[in-house]
């Protein structure tokens, strides 16, 4: 029987604190500012197709450059991520890490052998091709990916994904290469929105969500992209045969968004450059590191190995919690604890800079 380990992440749900900087998101949308409630009124709860709604796919592939045939609606990322890796089982995993934990444990718990290929704090957390192409085998299957990454917010540039998908079709033929795409929508200040990978290769299959950049987990919408037709087919079929379809509602909501999708992310962006901008006026005069992301409300930070031994990385979770401030451990992720995820756009500006006060006083407290 199939099992999956507990993750110390469901406490980002779970279990509220005061000044949460594990948050990977932007506040959440409000459902007023999407629909009427007399549209809603007028909404026939029934089956949805196990493609999704036609117009949704129709937003979602017009913004990602594929057809609407090419993209498969999917309850959150999460099951896109669920689904490539049972149609993978079989073959081997290599993932990038550090990654989203069910990058690693979806796979892991379906039987497929994951080969870990580690990014370094120390190199920017940039694509570790090399050490990709050493992991490849003839049983390789799936390459698991992130851009932006999490926890990092790093974002690997097409020609990276380009060179990485030809060592990919030269030593793991039957393999394809998966780019979870969630942050890709959740840029800084007036920067362009970066265009998808979807269409890099018939090699490539992307994921991504609302979840995000548009400030809409509660609808648990996703969606992947293929161009190819086989493949599409068998995961369709696998989705129609666990969840059949997604909620006729989510659906509906989740167009609304993407309709409105130029006035959600505007203000966003904007925030988070200023949250970002006074992260990293804060993070110079700390003893920590910093890789500053390209993109998302999340990035890495770690303790300054000159400053915290060893014995004062668990002193330094403690005060933080006496502080009564949440970040995410590098462990959630498959890092050192030296290194935590910072989230920044989803407390408000106030909170935010108090939370930064207690983290910083967290910090002296712990290098004592």
């Amino acid at each position: 029987m199939t099992t999956f380990a507990a993750s110390p992440m469901a406490d980002l749900i779970d279990e509220p604190v005061r000044y949460d900087l594990g948050e990977s998101t932007c506040p959440p949308v409000r459902l007023a500012d999407l629909i009427d409630a007399a549209t809603l009124g007028d909404l026939r709860l029934g089956y949805g197709t196990s493609r999704g709604d036609a117009d949704l796919r129709a937003l979602i592939a017009a913004d990602a450059g594929v057809t609407a045939d090419q993209v498969l609606v999917t309850v959150g990322a999460v099951e896109a991520m669920f689904l490539l890796a049972q149609d993978r089982t079989g073959g081997r995993v290599a993932l990038v890490s550090p990654c989203f934990p069910p990058a690693e444990i979806i796979p892991a718990g379906l039987g497929s052998p994951v080969d870990i290929v580690p990014a370094r704090f120390d190199d920017g957390f940039r694509l570790p091709i090399d050490a990709i192409e050493r992991a490849l085998t003839a049983d390789t299957r799936l390459v698991s990916l992130a851009s932006p990454q999490n926890p990092s917010g790093v974002r690997f540039t097409d020609q990276e994904i380009r060179d990485l998908v030809t060592i990919v079709e030269q030593r793991s033929p039957g393999a394809v290469v998966f780019v979870d795409e969630t942050y890709r929508a959740s840029t800084y200040g007036d920067a362009a929105v970066p265009a998808s990978m979807a269409t890099l290769s018939p090699g490539v299959v992307t994921c991504s969500s609302l979840s995000k950049a548009h400030g809409a987990p509660g609808l648990r919408l996703g969606w992947l992209t293929t161009t190819d037709p086989g493949l599409y087919e068998r995961l369709r079929n696998a989705k129609f045969l666990t969840t059949i379809a997604c909620s006729t509602l989510d659906e509906t909501l989740a167009a609304a968004v993407l309709r409105r999708s130029a006035t959600i992310l505007a203000p966003r962006a904007a925030r988070l450059d200023r949250a970002l901008t006074e992260l990293m006026t804060w993070a110079a005069d700390q003893p920590v590191d910093v890789v500053r992301p390209d993109g998302g409300a999340v990035c890495c930070l770690r303790l300054r190995p000159g400053v915290y031994g060893d014995a004062a990385v668990p002193a330094f979770y403690g005060h933080l919690a006496d502080e009564g401030v949440r970040v995410a451990p590098g462990s959630w992720f498959g890092a050192d604890d030296r290194v935590f995820r910072l989230g920044f756009g989803h407390l408000d500006p106030d909170d935010f800079t108090e939370a930064l006060a207690r983290l910083g006083a967290a910090l002296a407290k712990a290098a004592r």
